[in-house]
């Protein structure tokens, strides 16, 4: 009985945590599709600047396409796991052990390369000025949507200030994506009526902590560890799982009872019920279906014992 209870609390402790990877990989997948468009917005405005390398060193083992993949695998062993739970089954449970340890290895190498520190100073945001001669220009429409998209975003104008747009190109006045409340020629006429209008900070300083590290990343490092501890329990409910349901999968031999002192025992001989009669265990585990077996041959004498002496 208590093997039995043992082997139904592993049962349920392993449904739990495979919702709990399900639930986990759906969050990491939906916040590195968000960091992952204003990445690419970044590395389209630090192109071939330190910056760049920073914003790669620091983001791309969060959004990595291999970091997604193993998410949508640990969706489809989460599931297997489940069935493998559900049905007892030893084939399907010693692949998901082994699925979880492959995840968890490649995982942990993620890990370790995320928390490496980019080498980006301060300074290295002034080669961002380098690129805005070219906003407006026909062959770089691309890039005059990015700036726009940028300003917008994340509410700031220029690089270190707006003055930055008069100084490095022949604008005389802010793109109109510098304004608070933006409309067509708005930063015309906040420029020549009240400059309060304007994003007062520079764009440099937001990209400056986005490649420090934003929240949403340190939510990613947080969904990471999280699914490593569970990924380490779940193994070893595993593995424990596995241990009893191996041990319960012979059914126990009946013990024959002990003749009366002073006679000469017989060959025995052991009648057992019919196969149709023996209880349909389904979706039971086998040490609960071999339980089950039991008492319904004590509480019905399906079992017989009979001993004949043979003259």
């Amino acid at each position: 009985m208590a093997r039995e209870d043992a082997v139904r609390c592993l049962r349920c402790l392993l449904y739990a945590i495979n919702l709990l990877f399900w639930l986990m990989s759906i969050c990491v997948l939906g916040v590195a599709a968000w960091l992952r468009d204003y990445l690419n917005t970044v590395l389209t405005l630090t192109a071939h600047t330190r910056l760049e390398e920073a914003a790669v060193l620091t983001y791309s083992p969060a959004v990595h396409p291999i970091i997604i993949a193993v998410c949508c695998f640990l969706v489809i062993v989460a599931m297997v796991g489940y069935c493998g739970t559900l049905k007892c089954n030893l084939l399907l449970l010693s692949w998901y052990f082994g699925s979880l340890l492959v995840i968890f290895c490649v995982e942990l190498a993620s890990g370790v390369w995320t928390y490496d520190e980019p080498s980006v100073q301060r300074s290295d945001m002034i080669s961002l000025k380098s690129r805005m001669p070219n906003y407006g220009l026909q062959r770089y429409q691309w890039l005059t949507h990015t700036w726009n998209t940028f300003q917008t975003e994340f509410k700031c104008c220029g690089v270190i200030y707006f003055t930055d747009w008069l100084e490095m190109t022949e604008m005389e006045w802010p793109p109109d994506s510098c304004c608070s409340n933006q409309y067509p020629g708005c930063a015309r006429h906040a420029h020549y009526r009240d400059l309060s209008d304007l994003h007062q900070e520079g764009c440099g300083p937001k990209i400056y902590s986005f490649i420090r590290g934003t929240k949403q990343l340190q939510v990613l490092r947080f969904l990471g560890v999280s699914i490593g501890v569970a990924q380490i329990l779940a193994m070893t409910l595993t593995l424990t799982l596995l241990w009893a349901l191996y041990y319960d999968r012979k059914p126990p031999e009946p013990t024959p009872p002990e003749p009366p002192p002073g006679t000469d025992p017989g060959p025995l001989t052991i009648t057992h019920p019919p196969q149709g009669e023996a209880p349909k265990s389904g979706n039971t585990c086998p040490a609960e279906a071999w339980s089950n077996t039991a008492t319904t041959s004590n509480g019905h004498g399906h079992t017989q014992f009979e001993m004949e002496t043979l003259s």
